[in-house]
């Protein structure tokens, strides 16, 4: 990514709730904290306001500065008329920015209890935020449960802000109100959903602040990538050529790739056969070439740099294409029968430009990831050279130099069979078109999403390749407003 790029990004960084620390610091060091917890405070007060109807209100407060923005929240809601009362879970650290702010608030205070969060019309969760790094005290949670509404500053208490793997307990709340910038624990599952509605406030951190901490994650969107433009000179070599391997038992999966590959742009599909060429040319489409020959006769044409091999592979097929491929230099796509072929044995993938596993398929090869899911597919990535997309309603895409993309922008939708071989050519069409690896593994996922929320109630595979161009017209579109 180039500087121009990174500085377009910059508003879809992700930091940790530890890169996040030090980001406050640095901005504490032109900005007093007593002013952004004011200005929090102010910030979730004005949220609530617009999204909720005046009602008895209890805020919870830990004895942290998550705890010092639900003082001010306090104190501004009940300074615009909100029946308001504070219940410490624990006093402030004396002589902190947390203790002024409580020492502000003049009205009610009760005990920390289910009861009295059950008393009240909403409760405001101050208690720990994103930066929790152990599991909740039962108690703490008794009182989370008995709240008949919910609404988090920074992070729902219980959510890692990291991974967004619940600690112990974390309740569903209706909204929470986060500064700055995202964390990954707002877009993670599970923490993604039990954020509900998510809104993100600017509390005066300067991008200065920003931009002195190196973050390596990013919230997946346009302006992340750039996807190549298609100008008067452009011709279907100069748009890239992709080339899959088909295999004999389950042609549908190889045939749905290169239907993603067409959709998504790519100048020329080819499907290498084989003997079983016969069987894919009763069905193919006008525009998609079929080849008989040999793999090694094939792999002489240096135009076609960009293979897609797994989809309706077998062990046996998969064994005999991809190590071809990689030892002929080129950038293969590894996705479905690839992973059966290196079920505990990830090294098998060496070589590869691009693995795109889904959860099972990935645990099947690396081991089950546990609840960092960020560091799993960032580890995946370093072992095998490739850029790993561990594909899931919060699809990850990591870089061997440990960049990671999440992704939001999707649909439950994409759970049909076939999907996947959709993606990889996708994948595939960005990469023959000259895109960097991880760029083109980020911009397919995010159009694969955007092709699925336009393709309609219940939609199947072969649906959304008719969405597709549009949802690269949309992308280009986006990107002209970060880039201009």
């Amino acid at each position: 990514m180039d500087e121009t790029a990174r500085t377009a990004a910059r508003h879809l960084l992700l930091p940790t709730p530890d890169e996040m620390g030090r980001i406050d610091a640095a901005a504490a060091r032109h900005v007093p904290v007593a002013v952004l917890m004011e200005n929090a405070g102010r910030a979730v007060a004005r949220a609530i306001r617009r999204h909720m109807r005046p009602c008895r209100v209890l805020v919870l407060c830990g004895p942290g500065n998550n705890g010092g923005d639900g003082y001010v929240t306090a104190r501004r809601l009940a300074e615009e008329g909100w029946p308001v009362s504070v219940a410490e879970m624990a006093p402030p650290h004396p002589g902190g920015d947390a203790a002024a702010a409580a020492a502000l608030w003049q009205g009610p205070v009760v005990a920390f209890t289910p009861e009295n969060a059950a008393r009240f019309d909403l409760v405001v969760d101050a208690v720990f935020g994103a930066g929790l790094s152990r599991d909740i005290a039962p108690d703490v949670a008794d009182v989370l449960k008995a709240a008949p509404r919910l609404v988090a500053i920074d992070m729902p208490t219980g959510v890692d802000g990291a991974t967004g793997a619940v600690r112990g307990y974390a309740p569903q709340v209706e909204m929470t109100v986060t500064f700055c910038r995202l964390k990954p624990g707002h877009l993670l599952l599970p923490g993604h959903t039990l954020c509900g509605r998510t809104v993100l406030a600017d509390i005066g951190i300067g991008e200065d602040a920003v931009a002195s901490v190196p973050i390596r994650t990013w919230h997946n969107a346009p302006g992340l990538w750039r996807t190549p433009a298609c100008g008067p000179t452009s011709y279907k070599y100069s748009r890239g050529v992709v080339s899959i391997c088909g295999g004999r038992e389950m042609p549908g999966a190889a045939r749905l790739s290169a239907a993603g590959a067409r959709a998504a742009g790519a100048g020329l599909v080819r499907l290498a056969a084989g003997d079983g060429a016969e069987v894919y040319r009763m069905t193919a489409p006008p525009g998609l070439i079929v080849d008989s020959g040999a793999l090694d006769d094939l792999l002489r044409d240096t135009r076609r740099h960009v293979w897609v091999c797994g989809p309706g592979l077998s062990v046996d097929e998969v064994a005999a294409t991809f190590p071809a491929l990689v030892h002929a230099g080129r950038d293969v796509i590894a996705d479905a029968g690839a992973f059966t072929m290196a079920a505990g044995q990830p090294d098998r993938l060496k070589g590869a430009a691009i693995i795109t596993p889904h959860i099972g398929e990935f645990s099947r090869v690396f081991g089950r990831p546990g609840p960092d899911r960020v560091a799993a597919a960032r580890q995946a990535a370093a072992r095998t050279g490739a850029v790993t997309v561990m594909k899931g309603p919060d699809t990850i895409i990591a870089s061997p130099d440990g960049r990671v993309a999440i992704n939001s922008h999707a649909t439950p939708m994409l759970g049909t069979a076939g999907s996947g071989d959709t993606l990889t050519g996708i994948i595939a069409a960005l990469l023959a078109a000259g895109m960097p690896r991880w760029d083109a593994a980020c911009a397919g996922v995010w159009m694969h999403g955007d092709a699925a929320l336009h393709a309609g109630e219940w939609p199947v595979a072969e649906d959304f390749d008719r969405h597709l161009g549009a949802a690269r017209a949309r992308a280009e579109a986006e990107v002209k407003k970060v880039f201009g």
